[in-house]
């Protein structure tokens, strides 16, 4: 990866930022955007002085759109790759779910991922690669994700449909899909703490390793995708869940 220059939205904590200093650790210039102050601010900490850190909310259709525009003002002539890992996720029963939870996942999970590739694409280079965060839930049933799944569901109908799409330009369209990850998305919940407790074992639990996913491992993986490493891996939805969907 060195010298080489990669995009990762939502790369401010959790997998995002795992991935970046993971990256930058192999000699990547890393720009990963975010659009909380608090968290930008503590990423330019945690990562070199050669990463670009750039306010940009998936969520926001004008950003979306903006994006290139706004890494061109930073220099960036050129990338070769880039990690579409920005998504939120609101949980909740059908009766509890709102207009706007629906409008929220979907402007950040699918239309902001949809948008920002968009927005880009002038900037990929020839080879590259572009990686999609997905999620288990994509596949499997769970309750209270109804709407969070259908999201996720979309990211991986559209790496494969853009994977045929962008090969001719030399582009490798590929998706990841996690279990539980140990990220910061399960502290926003909003639980109690007891039922947040109750929460999390159960879903360590359906792990055949009896515990959360770290960020670092998914980073790994998304390394690989990202990497020449996995030239002839295109179109694929690869599962990073410690064994969840056989359980």
């Amino acid at each position: 990866m060195k010298n080489q220059t990669l995009l990762i939205t939502g790369g401010t904590t959790g997998i995002g930022l795992a991935t970046a200093q993971l990256l930058a650790a192999d000699g990547a210039r890393v720009i990963v955007t975010g659009r909380n102050p608090e968290t930008l601010a503590a990423a330019r900490g945690q990562l070199p002085a050669t990463a670009i850190v750039v306010k940009s909310d998936s969520g926001s259709i004008v950003d979306a759109q903006a994006l290139g525009a706004e890494l061109s003002k930073h220099g960036v002539t050129r990338l070769d790759g880039a990690f579409f890992n920005a998504g939120i996720g609101q949980f909740g029963p059908i009766e509890a779910m709102t207009p706007k939870n629906f409008d929220d996942m979907f402007n950040v999970n699918v239309r902001g991922l949809f948008f920002q590739l968009q927005s880009v694409l002038p900037l990929l280079a020839n080879p590259s690669a572009v990686l999609f965060n997905a999620s288990v839930v994509a596949e499997l049933g769970f309750p209270t994700t109804s709407i969070y799944s259908a999201t996720k569901a979309a990211v991986v109908s559209l790496g494969k449909s853009l994977a045929v799409e962008l090969a001719p330009r030399g582009i490798r369209v590929n998706t990841l899909s996690p279990g539980p990850i140990k990220t910061p998305i399960y502290n926003k919940l909003g639980f109690p703490a007891e039922a947040q407790k109750g929460f999390e074992d159960s879903m360590a639990a359906q792990s055949l390793f009896k515990r959360f996913g770290e960020a670092d491992e998914v980073a790994k993986l998304a390394r690989f995708l990202l990497s020449a490493d996995s030239s002839y891996v295109i179109g694929e939805n690869i599962t990073i869940d410690g064994g969840v969907r056989l359980t």
